[in-house]
């Protein structure tokens, strides 16, 4: 005896029912058209972390560029009569042990801080997306021979690094600057190289090619803008680190020196006072935690933003 299925009858039961189809609906657009980057700043603008962290790195670049000027001091001139005042009504955060206005240094500190961050991962950027795009996409003996010289550089710290060439140069912006790029571009090299890796095979770059674009075009104009957008997380997730070099970098004295003045050099002297005015070290500190916090969340949400497998972590 064979078993038969059991057959249901949805319509007598009343649990199917056949509505049809409109066909008015037909040509209706459910999701609007969007470009790439439109369609990114939707997501970066639901993500209300991401958001409030770009607030944060925006005032403090305002008050980067304007702060100086809000108050009538100069953060080079010496006051002997106001020496370690506590933050008042005067001095907003108090002076230091040279009479110095300390909202005033700390601004400019700001600008030379943030500046030194923006122009190294910049640039490092720029050399990397160079150096990786030409590894990953021609391959062969010149991938090997670029490789090799990164496999080498990678496994030397770069703080190390830099100290050796902070030591043999001149202190300064531009030696800080080129001290902190000397090795910093590898990791945005062998990042692009991997990217480039997944795409040159693919059919709009065989396309390219058949039309006859040359190596150099298909890298500049067909593979990087489609990792535009990863690059530019990249990007952002490491101006934290180079903000912290140069901290880190002036505040053990090889960095900013006086008269000039920076977030780490201003920690460096506050750690000196630390047990009588602990206000010196606090503030710059904070400015330095808060804006590398403040990055850090900020390149995340970036990243969430620009990368659709990630669409769905911002619903």
């Amino acid at each position: 005896m064979v078993n038969k299925p059991l057959e249901i009858d949805f319509d007598d039961i009343g649990l199917y029912e056949n509505i049809g189809r409109d066909k008015s609906n037909f040509n209706v657009v459910v999701r609007p058209s969007l470009t790439y980057w439109q369609d990114a700043w939707i997501r970066l603008s639901k993500n209300k972390v991401a958001l409030i962290s770009l607030g944060v790195i925006l005032l403090y670049i305002i008050l980067a560029v304007v702060g100086p000027y809000m108050t009538p001091y100069d953060f080079k001139s010496n006051n002997p009569d106001a020496t370690d005042l506590l933050p008042n009504a005067e001095h907003w955060f108090g002076t230091d042990s040279l009479g110095r206005d300390l909202w005033e240094r700390i601004w400019m500190g700001g600008r030379v801080s943030l500046m030194i961050g923006f122009v190294v991962t910049t640039i490092n950027t720029i050399i990397g997306v160079v150096v990786g795009g030409i590894s990953g996409y021609f391959g062969g003996k010149p991938d090997m021979f670029i490789m090799r010289i990164i496999d080498v550089l990678y496994g030397i710290p770069t703080i190390i690094v830099a100290i050796l060439v902070m030591m043999l140069l001149d202190s300064g912006i531009a030696s800080l600057i080129a001290a902190m790029i000397v090795i910093g571009w590898i990791g945005s090299a062998r990042f692009v190289r991997g990217q480039i890796l997944q795409l040159k095979n693919l059919e709009f770059v065989l396309a390219a090619k058949t039309l006859g674009a040359d190596s150099f075009r298909i890298i500049a104009l067909h593979l990087i803008p489609n990792i535009m957008g990863l690059i530019i997380t990249n990007l952002a997730m490491a101006i934290p680190n180079a903000i912290f070099t140069e901290a880190f970098l002036s505040y053990i004295g090889l960095g900013i020196q006086p008269p000039a003045t920076s977030w780490g050099q201003l920690s460096r002297i506050g750690a000196t006072v630390f047990r009588a005015y602990p206000y010196q070290l606090f503030i710059p500190a904070f400015f330095i935690s808060t804006t590398m916090l403040a990055l850090n969340l900020f390149g995340d949400g970036l990243r969430d933003a620009l990368d659709p497998r990630l669409r769905g972590r911002n619903k």
